[in-house]
């Protein structure tokens, strides 16, 4: 499985940019798919997550009302729309996927598989 990272780039606080992973070797079906993020000196965070199969959705709490997650299960892609995008949203951008058993889907350690990331810089 291989899960490749786009969209990311410098963006000014307040605009929109999304990211896509696109999964490739097999279906991921029933899979959790995330997106995790890394700012420079901090540990990998939890951003947003989507059962691949239902399509339920879970957000860290600063990001509710601006990020959206969805899947294109035509292009086997999963994407993240930022909106009202601020400074603090800066880092790099990882897909993760973990295995349907997965319950703690918050945790980096619980992910399966990851993308190469994409990074995000927002200039205030």
């Amino acid at each position: 499985v291989q899960l490749q990272a786009s969209g990311g780039g410098l963006v000014q606080a307040g605009g929109s940019l999304r990211v896509s992973c696109a999964v490739s070797g097999r279906t991921l079906s029933g899979y959790t798919m995330a997106w995790f993020r890394q700012a420079p000196g901090k540990e990998r965070e939890f951003v947003a997550a989507v059962k691949w199969t239902t399509g339920v959705t879970y957000y860290e709490e600063s990001v509710k009302g601006r990020f959206t997650i969805s899947r294109e299960n035509a292009k086997n892609t999963i994407n993240l729309q930022v909106n009202s995008i601020e400074p603090e949203d800066t880092g790099v951008y990882y897909c993760a996927a973990a295995s349907p058993r997965t319950l703690a889907i918050r945790v980096a350690g619980r992910y399966e598989f990851w993308g190469q990331g994409t990074q995000v810089t927002v200039s205030s």
